[in-house]
């Protein structure tokens, strides 16, 4: 008993040093913008400052070996859509970048982009370095709704919104889908749809952390800062479906795929899984 209750915190504890280093490039870009609040009073806009500091973080990252040449194309690609994201959320009223910046575009920064692009280094990262593997994995349907995700969060400012309906959908796209990972010699496996709503939850964790930083304000908070709503708790939940097809798609097509086994190559211990 005392023998797998040692094991068992060992492991959890290997679990969370590799997610440590999964969230580097998003730990270190949070942390760059809270320092911004810090600083004294400077001629250069903390937004635009931001940005300069994303852009090296980007280049220490691939230097470093953080991403690799496949990984840094994923997260450009997450970059974009991020910005188009935030363009259309902006001028809906969503949420605000009240301060002045001579790289915003129609009232949003370019460095916003990043906050999308960390999301994205953290699925690259963890796709490699926990070695995922996806049993049942339907990547048309999945690809089709997270598409139909993606377009909801603009098109439910005009009509209906299709949130709820989108989360049933996803749930049935991935029924039955695994991912397996490893955590030190031994692989676990977890429901798919269950490794979204995780990720969704601690990406409000971080959100609420990013706002508290400044890095942007939903209206409740332009008077002073409190949580953020948990229902972007669910739109998280949702919205990295989007992150995750992508980078499936591009490792799938990419040359480290291995029969019946999209990824970087070949797993280093068996598949054999343990449900964890």
């Amino acid at each position: 008993m005392m023998r797998e209750l040692r094991h068992g915190l060992e492991q959890l504890a290997r679990f969370g040093l590799v997610q440590a280093r999964c969230c580097a490039f998003a730990v270190a870009l949070l942390a760059g913008i809270a320092g911004s609040r810090l600083l004294p009073e400077l001629p250069v806009a903390r937004y635009d400052l931001v940005l300069v500091y994303g852009v090296l973080l980007t280049l220490v990252a691939r230097k470093a070996g953080w991403e690799t040449r496949r990984d840094t194309a994923v997260i450009a690609v997450c970059h974009v859509l991020g910005l188009l994201f935030e363009l259309v959320k902006v001028r809906m009223g969503s949420w605000s970048y009240p301060e002045d910046a001579l790289t915003k575009v129609a009232g949003v920064p370019l460095y916003g982009g990043f906050m999308y692009a960390a999301v994205a280094s953290y699925v690259c990262r963890a796709r490699r370095l926990m070695r995922l593997r996806f049993t049942r994995y339907r990547a048309a349907a999945t690809t089709v709704v997270a598409a139909a995700v993606y377009l909801n969060f603009f098109t439910h400012h005009w009509m209906p919104d299709l949130r709820w309906p989108l989360a049933l959908a996803m749930a049935a796209a991935t029924a039955g889908t695994w991912v397996g990972f490893r955590v030190g010699a031994h692989r676990y496996r977890m429901p798919l749809a269950v490794s979204f709503v995780l990720i969704g939850f601690f990406l409000w964790v971080a959100e609420n952390a990013a706002t508290w930083a400044g890095a942007w304000s939903y209206p409740q908070q332009l008077a002073g800062w409190q949580p953020v709503p948990l229902s972007k708790f669910g739109a998280w939940s949702l919205l990295i479906s989007v992150t995750f097809v992508l980078v499936e798609h591009l490792a799938a097509t990419g040359p480290g795929r291995t029969a019946g086994h999209p990824g970087d190559g070949p797993p280093a211990v068996s598949d054999s899984f343990k449900t964890g």
